[in-house]
């Protein structure tokens, strides 16, 4: 915990000053422009990754990066994306795996999450992206199709499938790879992958 109270202290002493500005201005206004998809693993650092400045991403964190299909009712995710792109406007949603994901090994490698009842709960979100490989398949393909599904899924949420239907909005799926700092864009029509 010192290092966190410690890295506090450097914020308010040396960071904040700097962005004094910046942050008087985001104190008032809130306009994100892309709602960004990731997993909550420590390694996997959105604004980092994409040397964003505070304020310019709407953050949603899930344990493989699942997006829940649509279902009506209380839900956490579905309250964040609908926020983002319902009342905060963004234009971009990216659904961003990584390599090594522990919940993408859990799965291919057929993991007992017996002790952990929750996170087996959690996983089957990612169903579909076991429906999409063949048994067997290694970690980095299984990555690849759980962004592919869980893009599936968040196009069921009404607000992101009136924004894709008017064009405000457009979806894309990426795959960073934490040992070299490769950011992988998935194409979305077909299975050919670029690299951003």
């Amino acid at each position: 915990m010192r290092d966190l109270a410690d890295g506090v202290t450097r914020f308010q002493r040396e960071v904040f000053p700097a962005r004094a500005e910046l942050f008087a201005h985001l104190a008032a206004h809130h306009a994100p422009h892309t709602l960004f998809i990731g997993c909550s693993d420590a390694r996997v650092g959105p604004e980092l990754i994409t040397g964003s400045e505070p304020g310019e991403l709407f953050v949603v964190r899930t344990a493989g990066n699942l997006v829940p299909a649509y279902t009506p009712g209380s839900d956490g995710v579905a309250a964040s994306i609908e926020y983002a792109v319902a009342v905060l406007g963004v234009r971009e949603i990216v659904v961003c795996g990584h390599s090594a994901c522990g919940a993408m090994t859990a799965l291919a490698e057929g993991h007992d999450l017996g002790t952990a009842p929750a996170v087996a709960g959690w996983l089957r979100h990612a169903d579909a992206s076991l429906a999409r490989t063949a048994p067997g398949t290694d970690v980095p393909t299984l990555v690849r199709e759980n962004v592919r599904a869980q893009l599936a899924n968040l196009a069921t949420h009404p607000s992101v499938a009136r924004a894709l239907a008017d064009g405000s909005v457009r979806l894309h799926g990426w795959v960073f790879d934490i040992a070299t700092g490769r950011v992988e864009e998935l194409a979305a029509t077909d299975r050919t992958p670029s690299h951003a």
